[in-house]
Formats: structure tokens, sequence, C-alpha cells
């Protein structure tokens, strides 16, 4: 049988992390002593509260369809979350709840851009985004920045890459990969841009809460009404609350647009999870007593990993103000990044991601959400293998 594949499915590429992640775990199934630094997970269990208010949902019997959009109290409880912690009053109406940040994100490149239409992309993205635009048959337009700026795109660069054609401008801080988390002064100026030039903005914010050294979080919407106007936050529960299986996300828009969003989640995937949405609203109106140990934690990690790498010949690395990601650069020990992760993997049983998924092939990503031990294990043989190299 001669099956067709519609265009746009053919013209995506698989997740990267997510085949790393998969490999490795196989490998380690096979009793493999693999070293993991693939998956954007954090290894500490979700909040118990949380998981309780799933169960006792299950156990009521509250396991039906939900609307499309989310429950009421759920769609209050995250409304409350940016009133209270970010200074921007939503309606409920206003605020869709979907199976996850991604299809957040996806559901809004989906309900705004189409063929013919443009998105502006920093690099290094989050993978996802770039294939999210080919789906909605919208063209990326990617701006590449380096470590030299801590992966920030400038007012220029955002100003210069603005044609009549875009549409949409995606923002991510903290960022995923790169972990860098852009100042208040830096998000407004952007913000600015987007405005003057009638722009929208995807301000993806599921990483707000893990940030260090002091670094904050700034919605871009919060500057003025215009600002306001112009932006899409996306947000979801898997990071700062450690719930990555349960699949819930959330955006705020504005009214239109999270009409047209809720439009297209009730004709694809329609409700989240019923009990989920349950466990959605522990986290945002629970304690959030957990953050304080988690983030002490995974600063410890991040300073070890953050010497460490400096200290090996032939890799360098800035450091990380947000979210839980390293992106060292490797480009001085000759390989590409994916020949660099290919040879680490079945060399030295270390699983990265290669840069090159998320535009920079100068770098590989790692993950510090996995123990101090797994952390000084991997480097050690990351060190190993760039000194082979470097003979």
């Amino acid at each position: 049988m001669n099956y067709k594949i519609s265009r746009r499915a053919a013209s995506l590429a698989p997740s990267l992390t997510l085949v790393i992640d998969s490999k490795a775990k196989q490998m380690k199934a096979e009793g493999i002593d693999v070293v993991g630094f693939g998956a954007g997970e954090p290894d500490f269990d979700t909040p118990q509260h949380i998981k309780d208010a799933a169960i006792k949902a299950i156990n009521e019997g509250f396991t039906k369809y939900t609307p499309s959009s989310g429950t009421p109290d759920l769609r209050q409880a995250i409304a409350d979350k940016f009133k209270r912690e970010n200074g921007l009053t939503y309606k409920p109406s206003q605020i869709i709840v979907s199976s996850g940040g991604k299809h957040s994100c996806f559901n809004v490149i989906a309900a705004t851009c189409e063929a013919g239409d443009e998105v502006i992309i920093p690099a290094p993205y989050w993978l996802s985004y770039p294939e999210m635009v080919k789906l909605a048959e919208a063209t990326p337009v990617i701006i590449h920045t380096s470590d030299k700026t801590e992966f920030k795109v400038t007012p220029q660069q955002l100003r210069d890459a603005i044609t009549p054609r875009t549409r949409l401008f995606i923002l991510n801080s903290p960022s995923n990969p790169t972990g860098s988390v852009y100042t208040r002064e830096e998000i407004k100026a952007l913000g600015d841009v987007c405005v003057e030039k009638g722009v929208l903005i995807m301000s993806d914010e599921i990483y707000e809460h893990l940030l260090y050294d002091g670094a904050t979080h700034t919605s871009v919407a919060s500057f003025s009404p215009k600002h306001f106007e112009h932006t899409i936050i996306v947000h979801g529960f898997a990071k700062a609350w450690s719930m990555t299986g349960w699949r819930l996300g959330f955006l705020a828009a504005p009214e239109p647009i999270a009409k047209a969003i809720d439009a297209v989640q009730s004709h694809s995937t329609s409700n989240p999870t019923s009990f989920a949405q349950k466990g959605g609203v522990a986290a945002m109106n629970g304690p959030q007593d957990h953050l304080k140990p988690w983030l002490a934690e995974f600063a410890r990690r991040r300073a070890y990993a953050h010497e460490k790498f400096n200290s090996i010949p032939g890799i360098s690395c800035v450091n990380a103000k947000g979210a839980f990601y390293l992106f060292p650069n490797i480009s001085k020990l000759g390989l590409s990044s994916m020949e660099f992760s290919a040879k680490l993997l079945e060399q030295e049983k270390v699983a990265v991601v290669p840069g090159v998924a998320f535009g920079a092939d100068d770098y590989i990503r790692i993950s510090y959400a996995t123990s101090l031990e797994n952390i000084k294990k991997g480097l050690d043989r990351i060190e190993k293998f760039a000194k082979e190299l470097a003979k």
C-alpha cells in the first residue's frame, strides 16, 4: 500500500529531546549505566496536597467531561494567580486550560497564524516552536543569538526581522534551552517594538517560578493596556509543581483570541483530564512551600555543573538565571552537536540534547533536574570524553 502522508506531517522533525530521552531509558532498561541529561522534567515528586486533590476527585466520581476549556473553578484560580502574582486582570473566559503547556503553545499558533504569516523566533529556541509554526502553514523567522549576549535578542534585531507579514513574536523567559532571563527593562523594550509594529507576542512563562541569583520575572503584558492587548501568555503546571505527566497547561489571552482558541480546542482534544484539573486548583490555591527547597537544590546543582563545565578544556558555559538547563558551548571540540551527542552516548553513556535541535549547533543542552550524584558522574564522563577529543 502506498500511503500518502500530508505535506504538513512530512515536514516535521521529531522532538530530539524525546528521542534521546527514550533511547537513554531503553539503554537503562537493558542494564546499561546511562546518565540522562535530556528531559526537562523535575526529579521531585508532585506535592502531596495536589495528588490528594486528584485522588479525592476520582473517588468522588469527578471523572466525566468538563467544559472544553477547563472547569470554572480552575479558570478562576488561574485568573486569581495572574492578579495576585503578576498584577494582571483576566476574566475566567480569557483563560483556556489545555492538555499541557505544549498544547497551549500549539493552540495559540493554530488560532492566530495561517499561510503567508511569519512568526519571529529567537534562537536558541524550544525545539517545538518552529514545527508548530510549520503546522499552521506559517513561516518561522529565526533571529540568532549567542552566549556572548546571554542568548538574548535585542530590540533592534527584532525590529529588523519584522515585515508586513509578521504575525507573532515568541518570547520565552526564563528560557528553555539556555536558562536566560530577560530583565524588566529588556522585556519592556521588546514589548514596545511589538506594540509599535502591531505584532502579537506569545509569552511562554512556564518557568516563571524557577529563578536564581536575584533574577526576577516580569510579564510583558504588565507594562500597559497596549502591551496587555498584544500579549498571549502560555503557562503550565509541569515545571514549578512537577506535574509533567498530568498534562495540564493554561493560557491567558485577549477575549477574541481566547474565544478562537476555545473553538480550536473544542474540536481537537476537548477538555483536559477532569481529575487533573482538581489537582490544578490545589496547585494554584494551596501552599507553595515546596518551591523554596526545590530552588535551593536546583541552585546547588547548577553551581556545580556551571563550574565543572568551565573547567573542562574546550568547553565554556554561561550561567543560567532561570529554569533548570545549562547550554555549554562545544564548538572548540571540532564536532557538530549531533556528532558530539551521539558519540558521547555511545562511548561514555551520557545523554545530552544536541544544540542543533534548538537552532544552535555550537552547543549542547543539559538538564540539571537530576540528582547531584548523577550530575557529578555524568560531567566526569563528559570531561573524559572532551579530553580525548582534545588530544
